[in-house]
């Protein structure tokens, strides 16, 4: 116990510990469009993107993570108009996934940046945040919850379905620009503190959970930030209790607790909590999927 309360005097631990308790403030809510908009694989192409944000960065002597976010929140906003199309938005990701990569690789080769330095910066570390990297990670918890809150009732509808949002009079079109930028900035975001390839123990690993026992958008919000918040806090404390490295320490929790609600049986909720129940004007119960978007 001395040596944990002595790694929690040092600057950077702390740092890390603020990081993950804002982290786990925003980011899940973002998990939770995420799961909502059904683009999963969104982090893949985010990270080439960021890949080559951080080459532009390196090129022309920026700070590669800023460069990165931007390229990020680019993209985002690049691909918006694509999710209209038939193919939606699994298709537009994999198109620019795949001109972020060749791009990214081009930069590198021609401007002899040395790519195994941007490669180094997508696996991230929670150790090494520093103080804009918080600063960004605050500015952008903000940015979520605003979002969410003064739009829950149109994101409801949008992330159930677009075609009755738009029927219903809501402004698709810009609450999908919007709600993009927000998911690929936060990516872009989470790289440094996990790394690209453990980004889902901050965004998605806590929406599914909630998902699991969500029964509403709001409440599925909810259950996601609970849910981050004690998965990132059990997981830092056993990363330094234990010294292993935090990302794949946090990864596991994260992924124990998703796990578990699984291992819940559907409705066991509802029978322990009455207020939790629902029926249909006819008495009967209300199929769960059909609840998960009320706001």
């Amino acid at each position: 116990m001395e040596h944990f309360l002595d790694l929690l005097s040092l600057p950077a631990v702390q740092r890390s510990a603020i990081g993950l308790a804002v982290a786990a403030v925003g980011l899940p809510i973002v998990g939770v469009f995420i799961v909502g908009l059904d683009i999963i694989a969104v982090r893949f192409a985010i990270m080439h993107v960021a890949l080559l944000g951080i080459a532009v960065g390196l090129l022309a002597g920026l700070d590669p993570m800023l460069c990165g976010l931007v390229a990020c929140g680019l993209a985002g906003a690049g691909v918006a108009p694509l999710a209209r199309r038939p193919a939606g938005l699994p298709g537009a990701m994999g198109l620019l996934m795949t001109f972020a990569i060749a791009a990214a690789l081009l930069v590198l080769s021609v401007s002899g940046v040395n790519a195994t330095g941007a490669f180094e910066l997508l696996w991230g570390s929670i150790l090494a945040t520093r103080d804009i990297d918080l600063i960004v990670l605050a500015v952008l918890t903000v940015a979520v919850h605003l979002l969410f809150w003064r739009c829950r009732r149109q994101l409801a509808l949008l992330l159930f379905d677009r075609e009755l949002a738009l029927c219903s009079g809501v402004a698709a079109g810009g609450l999908m620009l919007a709600l993009l930028v927000v998911v690929a900035v936060a990516i872009g975001a989470s790289i440094r503190l996990t790394g690209a390839l453990l980004v889902d123990a901050l965004t998605i690993l806590p929406a599914l959970a909630a998902r699991n026992l969500g029964r509403s958008l709001t409440s599925m919000a909810g259950w996601a930030v609970g849910f981050g918040v004690v998965g990132n806090a059990l997981g830092f404390t056993a990363a330094l209790l234990l010294d292993q490295p935090p990302g794949p320490m946090l990864v596991l929790v994260a992924g124990t607790l998703t796990l578990l609600t699984y291992l819940i049986p559907e409705g066991a909720l509802d029978a322990l909590v009455p207020n939790r129940r629902r029926v249909d004007r006819d008495g009967s119960p209300r199929p769960v999927d059909d609840r998960v978007w009320q706001h």
